[in-house]
């Protein structure tokens, strides 16, 4: 049976991503987001499910980080999940009796409202994931632990609440990946991710990035930037835009960028969560090109029309 690698252990977020993008996979945990890419890059798992970006924390700097160096992996799909907390506490214990609580720094982050409001005078304390502050609990580390609903379900612990969240609509962007091959083929609903290193000190060079995808009317929907690790005020920037490389506008800008850019790195395209269509801007579809490719060989063949 194939296999999925997750950021874990049981009981997370990330958990509940890969059983909804592969549900007759095994599911393989690991520590971090970088060791769930390195068990696909060694073979000890067929893909790897881990998050790229939360609605209210913004991008997951472990995961950008680790897709852009070392062996290239590719995207195959996306899950969004809706980000609401539970916590979890020993069988028997009060809300008056919880002096501490435990979580992942960004689950903390989005529940400071709640706690404030309900543990105002509990200590908060920062885990590995938030299913190692259940297990902290479990052990009496911790009083309780801020977790995903799917963690109540693995360790013997009390829900004292549940459908915590400071943001009701809050969500986080996972990523399905493999080592690159066949990749998905276009639904008519994709995005594409890459990875560009600017030209250093080139003036404007962004505003040439994003011209790119302006003039063969790509949706960017999303621009993140990540030091160089080592080398300062050099920056590498992850871009998502709607579209699928196949489409021959998406694969004329991919070129175009990697001719403006000191590297880019392709990270896949994929079916997006949300099936809205995409809809190539006027004079932007495969037809066009070709009309444009059929035209252009009739030029240079002499037969100037």
């Amino acid at each position: 049976m194939p296999s999925i690698a997750y950021f874990g252990p049981e009981g997370t977020f990330s958990e509940q991503a890969a059983r909804a993008a592969r549900p007759d996979h095994t599911l393989v945990p690991v520590a971090t987001v970088p060791e769930a890419l390195v068990a696909v890059r060694q073979g000890r798992a067929d893909l790897a499910c881990v998050p790229v970006e939360n609605s209210v924390e913004g991008a997951v700097s472990a995961t950008m980080d680790a897709l852009a160096v070392e062996e290239p992996l590719v995207a195959v799909a996306e899950v969004v999940l809706p980000v609401k907390f539970s916590l979890l506490v020993r069988p028997g214990m009060q809300m008056a009796e919880v002096r501490s609580v435990a979580s992942h720094p960004h689950a903390l982050a989005q529940v400071q409202g709640w706690l404030a409001a309900h543990l105002g005078n509990a200590t908060q304390l920062a885990s590995t994931s938030t299913s190692a502050a259940a297990v902290g609990v479990l052990d009496e580390q911790y009083d309780a632990a801020i977790t995903a609903p799917v963690a109540a379900t693995h360790y013997a612990l009390a829900v004292l609440e549940t459908d915590i969240a400071d943001v009701d609509d809050a969500v986080t962007r996972f990523l399905v990946l493999q080592k690159p091959g066949v990749l998905p083929a276009p639904t008519g609903s994709d995005r594409t991710s890459i990875a560009a290193v600017a030209a250093y000190r080139r003036t404007g060079v962004l505003a040439e990035m994003l011209t790119e995808l302006a003039l063969r009317g790509i949706n960017l929907s999303r621009i993140e930037s990540r030091p160089m690790k080592g080398r300062l005020g050099e920056y590498r920037f992850y871009l998502d835009f709607d579209g699928h490389v196949a489409e021959r506008r998406v694969g004329d800008a991919l070129a175009a960028l990697h001719r403006r850019c000191q590297h880019v790195r392709f990270l896949g395209s994929y079916p997006k969560a949300d099936p809205t269509p995409t809809i190539a801007g006027a004079d932007n579809t495969d037809e066009d090109y070709l009309a444009a490719d059929e035209w252009l060989s009739n030029v240079r063949a002499g037969r100037t029309g």
